[in-house]
């Protein structure tokens, strides 16, 4: 499969993407470059169908890839948010949980915008 390089070396471009996955289970939404949000949409739907599995060896694969910060005030973790509330409410989904919505193009360099959102 084809990935996008985004202009990055591959350490840098792998960091970008956990960050984004991150705060895209943290916030539920997130407003990025088109390019970015097709390739994070591509991670995310991994990491939720990991989390659709429930196992062991699937939260270790998603604890690998996720930041370990805290998404709310009771110390609940990005990767808990993952594995208890969002990968169950996808239990009878088969794919495409996120829906890259393009939005308008920026001001400073023109890059074409868009909106990375978790599909309710």
């Amino acid at each position: 499969m084809q990935n996008r390089k985004l202009g990055r070396t591959a350490d840098h471009r792998k960091a970008l993407l956990r960050n984004m996955a991150t705060s895209l289970i943290e916030a539920e939404q997130l407003e990025t470059t088109e390019m970015k949000a097709k390739e994070l949409s591509a991670v995310m739907d991994h990491l939720i169908t990991l989390a659709k599995q429930n196992d062991l060896a699937a939260r270790r694969s998603a604890a690998a890839y996720v930041r370990n910060v805290e998404v709310d005030d009771n110390g609940t973790t990005a990767l808990q948010k993952l594995f208890n509330e969002i990968g169950p409410a996808y239990a009878d989904r088969n794919g495409g949980y996120t829906r890259v919505v393009k939005t308008r193009i920026r001001r400073g360099d023109a890059a074409p915008m868009a909106i990375v959102e978790l599909v309710k």
